[in-house]
């Protein structure tokens, strides 16, 4: 098959890598890709909220499968564009529909759809600019600390856990009246804050049946021991050693199977990946959030302990076919650690030169997934924030994360961070 990838993340490159090995890939294409998924395929030069150029190309190339990494195109409708058109009708596109993808496009939508399939999550309201008045009285009673999100997408910055009820008010302020997410925060979610430890479960579903791919825990603040500004994330482990197959049956019995069931209830077009943020308070597991996607940098530990063909599953989704499908896992422990520019999650500069990639020593428990570079000549820049993950297979979470660290201490770009205690809780 010939398949095209959308995106140009760390996330781009693991499913790039995944969807190489398999056995229906006869021709990759990555838009617009990286400096890493060039190794796994061909990068083109079409931006992922492109449909336009998206569909000459597909219709030239003769695409069979299209890939959607990132979220916002689907929020925009991507699915939607390739099934709605004729010409473009036979391709597979693995993604929810507009529809199904305001899961992650909109935090009220989101809670609504929990609400009435019964599904656990935090207490909440919903403000607008309208009944602003409102949610500052409905603030100023609130318990400490609460929570604020911009309804929208804000590129993983919309959040605010407020300790003080002046914070609250402040940030409620910024996000409705000074539109500080723009469109993104026109409406905002207040909800209960709850105490817990995070992880993340990651489905395959053709909006009727699903099959679980794995789950993960990443860790979002910069600075080590869990401090600092939060970032899209500086590492991730998995398997995860609270994940035990008691709380698994909670997760799948009042979370998953409920989310599931509700796309088919409400028939909601879903033919793609689920991404279920967690949060486990005492024993019991809550929704904080979904992704209609899969995560960056949970895929880069994901994809690696997936031992399915990947493609396989996708045409499982196509084909509703999943329940024929058995997946298994590699059982090492798998840890991803991210090198990021200096200065990230703030300001930061780009297109620095990175040294000591081509002389690397790695084996094969280890992969260099590029996350923000660019090849310019024989040269490889730094292209973003996050600029690597380093993912290692290891015989517990410890080992995996001294691996990846081992090779991070074997190439530099100027102002390189990375967290040394990365799944430190399990080490």
């Amino acid at each position: 098959m010939k398949i095209l990838l959308l995106g140009s993340g760390g996330r781009e490159h693991a499913l790039a890598w995944k969807i190489a090995k398999s056995s229906h890939c006869s021709c990759l294409f990555i838009a617009p890709g990286n400096a890493g998924t060039q190794q796994c395929g061909t990068n083109i030069n079409i931006g992922v909220n492109d449909f336009e150029s998206q569909k000459k190309f597909c219709l030239e190339n003769n695409i069979e499968m299209v890939v959607v990494g990132p979220e916002e195109p689907l929020v925009k409708g991507i699915y939607d564009f390739y099934t709605s058109d004729e010409r473009l009708g036979n391709i597979i596109v693995i993604g929810p529909s507009a529809y199904g993808a305001q899961l992650e496009g909109s935090k009220a939508f989101s809670k609504k759809f929990m609400q009435r399939q019964n599904i656990p999550t935090a207490a909440y309201a919903e403000f607008t600019s309208e009944n602003f008045d409102e949610g500052k009285k409905y603030i100023a009673a609130h318990s400490l600390p609460v929570v604020l999100k911009a309804d929208g997408l804000a590129a993983g910055k919309g959040v605010v856990i407020a300790a003080t009820h002046e914070d609250a008010l402040n940030s409620f302020e910024e996000m409705i009246l000074k539109r500080q997410f723009g469109d993104a925060s026109s409406k905002v979610v207040i909800e209960q804050f709850l105490d817990g430890i995070e992880t993340s479960v990651f489905v395959l579903t053709d909006g009727k049946d699903y099959k679980i791919i794995g789950h993960a825990k990443d860790y979002k603040r910069v600075g080590e021991g869990d401090t600092g500004l939060n970032t899209g994330g500086m590492g991730c482990v998995s398997p995860v050693p609270f994940v035990d197959d008691v709380f698994m049956g909670k997760v799948i019995g009042n979370i998953i199977e409920p989310t599931i069931n509700g796309f088919a209830k409400e028939n909601i077009v879903y033919k793609g990946f689920v991404f279920f943020g967690l949060i486990k308070v005492g024993d019991e597991p809550y929704v904080i959030e979904y992704n209609c996607r899969m995560g960056d940098p949970e895929t880069e530990v994901v994809m690696p302990r997936l031992k399915n063909d990947i493609v396989d599953l996708f045409l499982a989704v196509h084909n509703s076919s999943l329940n024929s499908i058995d997946v298994s896992y590699d059982e090492r422990a798998c840890a991803t650690v991210v090198a990021v520019s200096g200065g990230y999650p703030g300001d930061y500069c780009k297109g620095l030169a990175v040294a000591g990639l081509k002389e690397l020593a790695t084996t094969a428990e280890t992969i260099v997934f590029h996350a923000g570079t660019k090849q310019s000549g024989n040269e490889i820049l730094t292209n973003g924030g996050r600029v690597f993950a380093v993912t290692s297979y290891g015989n517990n979470i410890g080992d995996a994360v001294r691996k990846s660290k081992t090779v991070l201490g074997q190439f530099y770009f100027d102002g390189m961070y990375f967290r040394k205690d990365i799944g430190y809780e399990f080490a």
